[in-house]
Parts: structure tokens; sequence; C-alpha cells
């Protein structure tokens, strides 16, 4: 997993959606609702790199009750004159299938009360 956050880091897409199923279902973070394949996630992606400069560090990895892959994120998120305009923590937690990432979910921060940011 940190690998790809380093490769999401670098702008590196194609590194990124290796680690995905064709059909990942993937949550839309900055406008809400979901992208499906490789090609939404792609085009949502390029969408938010030309509006903002978003960054995210794991800082923790485990597995929750139900299987998912849980991943515990700093995120840094700075315009594009480079002020920051949030800087957080969050949770992604995410389905594996045949080593792919199938699926993944936003969650608040950690020891944060509330749901799943849809």
């Amino acid at each position: 997993m940190k690998a790809m956050y380093a490769a999401f880091n670098d702008r590196d897409i194609d590194t990124v959606l290796a680690t995905m199923h064709p059909d990942v279902d993937w949550p839309n973070g900055m406008e809400g609702g979901r992208v499906y394949g490789h090609q939404g996630v792609r085009a949502y992606w390029t969408r938010q790199w030309s509006m903002v400069n978003p960054k995210v560090y794991p800082v923790h990895v485990s597995e929750d009750d139900l299987g998912r892959v849980v991943v515990d994120v700093h995120q840094v998120v700075r315009n594009l004159e480079g002020v920051i305009v949030l800087d957080q923590m969050v949770r992604h937690a995410y389905v594996v299938e045949n080593g792919l990432i199938k699926s993944m979910e936003i969650f608040e921060s950690p020891g944060v009360a509330g749901s799943a940011k849809q």
C-alpha cells in the first residue's frame, strides 16, 4: 500500500491503476459520488490535479473485522499556488480481491464520531 500512495503523490497514475481491479469502485472525495473503472479514476484524478495538489501519506496499515485493508493517512491538500487548504487525518478502507483493489471508502479521521463520507 505504501508504494501505491507514493505513486499517487508522484502522479504516476498507471502504477496506481495497476493495483486496481479494472472495474474498481472509487470514491470521488472532492465532488461526492463514485467513479468506476480505470478510466473513471484516471479522469477524476486528472480533473482533481488540475484544481488542487493533494498528497496522502500512510501512517498506519491494518485490517478491520470485515477483512478490508485500512490505511490511516495524513492528507495535505494545497491549492495550485502552494497554499495549504486542508490538512487532516482520514481513513481509507479497501476491499481487495485476488490482489487487486476492488473498492475504496473514505472515512473521517480515526477517533472522530461519524460515518463514511460519500
